[in-house]
């Protein structure tokens, strides 16, 4: 059996008895952790995935020590340009030991989801015909229009020149 555990930040795969080093914790030495967010539990050949987590699916270690990483050495250089730079650290580190892996709210992952049901628009369809219907009332009110729907109104009334125009020129040629 096997899991697949989001542990600060990182996805580790863990079994039964296995040590794993981890980013720094703040759990004591000796101390019991549970991880809750399980991504995935193997038990033999019977998997259960999560979306994105298994509910109720938790996975319980003992930290073992804190410690540091190997020395890790970031050397810059740019080459002629007498530029070198030379940094490095030592990562924080938890060692942890897995004890168990409880996949008791496994079957509760797979509730069924919910469809959004299709939306009617009629809206635009009622809206189509009151443009057709009613050219003298937007021709009356043309500062509101943008420049777009004036280029459109002087096409249609066969004004030339209308490409070039601002939309001052415009709705003095319209009116």
């Amino acid at each position: 059996m096997y899991a697949i555990v989001d542990i600060a930040g990182q996805q580790f795969k863990v079994e039964k008895d296995q040590k794993v080093y981890v980013h720094r914790l703040d759990a004591e030495e000796g101390k019991k952790v549970n991880f809750d967010r399980v991504l995935l539990i193997d038990d033999n050949g019977k998997v259960n995935i999560g979306a994105p987590a298994i509910s109720g699916a938790q996975v319980s270690a003992t930290v073992l020590e804190h410690l540091k990483g190997d020395k890790v050495i970031v050397f810059k250089k740019k080459r002629r340009k007498g530029y070198q730079k030379q940094n490095g650290h030592r990562q924080y580190l938890t060692e942890i030991q897995i004890n168990e892996i409880k996949a008791s709210g496994a079957k509760a992952a797979a509730a069924p989801k919910k469809e959004a049901a299709p939306k009617a628009e009629p809206a635009p369809k009622a809206e189509a015909p009151a443009k057709v219907d009613a050219p003298e009332a937007a021709s009356t009110d043309l500062s509101s229009m943008t420049v777009a729907q004036l280029k459109e109104q002087a096409k249609e009334k066969g004004i030339s020149g209308y490409t070039s125009m601002k939309k001052a020129e415009l709705i003095e040629a319209l009116s």
